[in-house]
């Protein structure tokens, strides 16, 4: 078991430029940045390695005591589990714009905990400006740090007290399994986030009425039947014409990203709302990255009771599954179950049906086997085409993720694709690789008729 890794989190008023220090202490850009306040709301997590020890940093959105709104609140919950968890608090401030009210209340809140607090004092850009950090004394948090996010300056320094710092017995010791990695996708406001905060039982994202409260792709590791899985919460996928300013997209790009990274896609449906062109185009562009994929079909408890132990399919699942299949057919392999996050259940049938997908999505045929199978299916079904027949001489499996095949052949123009749809079909048949897309690819061989 790998021992929990120390926990560093950072905190502050909105647009005082914590996302552009988590970019920068991480070496890359992970959370979104805008010059508007707001932009991060959810925890957001990274590992960092700093003088060969490993910890992780989390992001937290803007915190504001007098605010009452619902958003608010949540940041703030979302604040304050991220700063329980922690060994280390970075609060960071403004040196622009001074000692604000917020800086203070928040002060207060860290006064009252029994864990290192660094006050970096961001937007230092040059040694000029240095002698303003001074008012952040006045917060009685013990020393003050002027740094620059967007340079970099200053900030290794806080790195090397953060490494001081971190307790010693919290080394992380090697994992031996390697995590199933799993996209959360969906258009806006079909329960992703709801789903992650069901799987881990506890409230790890945001949850509101509102589309796109959810704005970076977001880490969370979860154990289930003796695997590791690290499910990926991403912001809600919507057509690039409707895509609006900077932030809208790099909400999607971070969600195609995840995809690419993962192994499987989950893709989630409301099950109330029905099938929408908005699905079909996150479903398109998982197929098309060819990953494994399971549908998540959510809300269904507002149908009827989703999937459960023991699994029943009701002709209402039964409609709704011919629907998606009649609508996206070239999604016929991926699997579904039926859920509800906000009564937790069906959480395990999805979880299973990502294993199997994965599974199947390395899944590797013999070549003897895989042979076998085309030169019986070839016999049974031969191919002609402008008086001209198709000959396959030899097939082998070229790579896994997802299973992809060569098929040596006379001539890969006749290679018409409802031939190899069958093909596709009969290496089913044999092994029902459910979850995972199938790859075939047509190479000419210069072997000659004897």
């Amino acid at each position: 078991m790998a021992v929990k890794l120390p926990v560093v989190v950072i905190v502050g008023r909105p647009n005082v430029g914590k996302s552009t220090i988590f970019n920068r202490v991480v070496g890359k850009r992970i959370a979104v940045v805008e010059d508007n306040p707001g932009i991060t709301r959810d925890r957001l997590y990274s590992l960092v390695t700093w003088n060969k020890r490993t910890f992780q940093i989390v992001d937290t959105g803007g915190i504001v005591f007098e605010e009452l709104d619902t958003m608010a609140e949540q940041i703030r919950i979302q604040a304050n589990i991220a700063i329980d968890e922690a060994d280390v608090v970075l609060f960071i401030t403004d040196t622009k714009a001074g000692v604000n009210p917020d800086d203070v209340d928040l002060a207060n809140r860290l006064r009252g905990i029994k864990k290192p607090v660094l006050v970096m004092v961001n937007k230092a850009d040059d040694p000029n400006k240095d002698t303003l950090a001074n008012e952040f004394y006045s917060l009685g948090l013990g020393e003050v740090y002027p740094v620059s996010g967007l340079h970099g300056r200053g900030v290794a320094d806080v790195l090397d007290e953060i490494v001081a710092l971190l307790p010693e017995e919290a080394e992380m010791a090697p994992d031996e399994k390697e995590e199933i990695r799993v996209a959360i996708v969906g258009r806006p406001n079909v329960g992703k986030s709801s789903l992650v905060n069901a799987f881990t039982g506890e409230q790890r994202m945001i949850v509101s009425d509102v589309a796109g409260t959810t704005r970076d792709a977001i880490d969370t590791v979860l154990e289930y039947a003796g695997e590791k899985f690290r499910l990926v919460d991403t912001a809600g996928i919507r057509r690039r014409g409707k895509i609006q300013g900077t932030v809208e997209y790099y909400m999607v790009d971070r969600a195609q990203k995840a995809i690419e990274r993962s192994d499987c896609a989950m893709i989630v449906i409301d099950g109330h709302e029905g099938l929408t062109d908005g699905d079909k185009r996150v479903m398109k562009l998982a197929h098309d990255a060819g990953k494994a994929v399971v549908f998540a079909i959510n809300k269904w408890d507002t149908k009827e009771p989703p999937d459960g132990e023991p699994r029943k399919m009701s002709l209402l699942k039964k409609d709704f599954l011919q629907i998606v299949s009649d609508q996206i057919p070239e999604l016929h392999y991926a699997k579904a179950s039926f859920t509800s996050a906000t009564e937790s259940a069906g959480l395990e049938p999805v979880l299973d049906e990502v294993m199997k997908a994965v599974e199947n999505f390395n899944f590797r045929i013999s070549t003897g086997q895989l042979n076998r199978l085309i030169q019986e299916a070839c016999f049974s079904r031969p191919y002609t085409s402008k008086g001209k027949r198709l000959k396959i001489y030899y097939a082998t499996q070229v790579s896994t993720r997802p299973p992809s095949f060569a098929l040596f052949m006379n001539d890969p123009e006749l290679f018409h694709f409802s031939y190899e749809r069958y093909l596709l079909n009969k290496i089913r048949a044999v092994y029902p690789l459910g979850g995972t897309p199938i790859r075939l690819f047509a190479r000419e061989s210069h072997k000659h008729d004897k």
